[in-house]
């Protein structure tokens, strides 16, 4: 299985967390919105059936859901699916979850799904070039796939690791191992091997005067990636 149980573990942990926007995964709720419009921008979620990869507590899964698509999660932690499962239930936002990995999930549905999404989740996995193919299998020819991880710098390392889980103590220590951060090269190389077009690259920046995330130019840190599967 392409997966660390020690990174499952560790989310595993703090599943109980999930929706509270006060708690370690207060960044996700603020990028949210950033990201959710991001990929509505691209490939309108209104009608859809998407897949969203490593889903954890279903934070962009229910966004998108709520957009009105036909939305599945999948993710390997059973507390953070439990999680998930909880909040769609309380907020009347229907989500399909379920714990199988995205290679597995790719031989049972191959080529089903409009849009497939894997966010914050390459840079946690052994073999993130594994989950690229699968998300590309998984997609519908014509589909649109879109990523977002970190990059692997000195200034990813300052920021990321050193600012964000040390000085402005944003996340949890450990929560990010930098020897897994993958550059945009990377990335491209694995999307261009599983047969997909990248659309475009998009930064994702934190500024800590203001406390606000902004999309730019600026891949230096966390970044996002766009393609899309070749229609047959």
């Amino acid at each position: 299985m392409n997966a660390d149980p020690l990174e499952l573990q560790k989310f595993s942990e703090l599943a109980h967390h999930w929706w509270d926007p006060t708690s370690e995964f207060r960044p996700l709720h603020e990028i949210n919105p950033l990201r959710l419009e991001w990929i509505n921008a691209r490939a309108p979620l209104a009608g859809r059936k998407v897949v969203d990869i490593g889903c954890g507590g279903g934070i962009l899964a229910e966004s998108m859901a709520a957009k009105g698509a036909d939305v599945t999660g999948i993710d390997l932690s059973d507390k953070a699916l439990k999680v998930a499962d909880l909040h769609s239930m309380e907020s009347g936002v229907q989500v399909r979850y379920e714990k199988i990995a995205a290679e597995d999930l790719a031989l049972r549905e191959p080529g089903q799904f409009d849009i497939v999404t894997c966010m914050e989740m390459l840079e946690h996995v052994p073999d993130p070039s594994s989950i690229v193919r699968a998300c590309a299998t998984l997609a519908k020819p014509g589909g649109k796939i879109f990523f977002s991880t970190l990059n692997r710098n000195p200034k990813a390392y300052l920021l990321a690791i050193l600012g964000a889980e040390y000085l402005l103590r944003m996340l949890p220590k450990g929560t990010h191992d930098y020897a897994k951060f993958i550059t945009p090269a990377e990335l491209a190389q694995y999307t261009r091997q599983a047969g997909l077009d990248i659309d475009g690259f998009k930064g994702l920046s934190y500024n800590p005067l203001t406390k606000i995330y902004s999309l730019n130019q600026d891949t230096d840190v966390n970044y996002l990636v766009a393609c899309s599967k070749p229609a047959q």
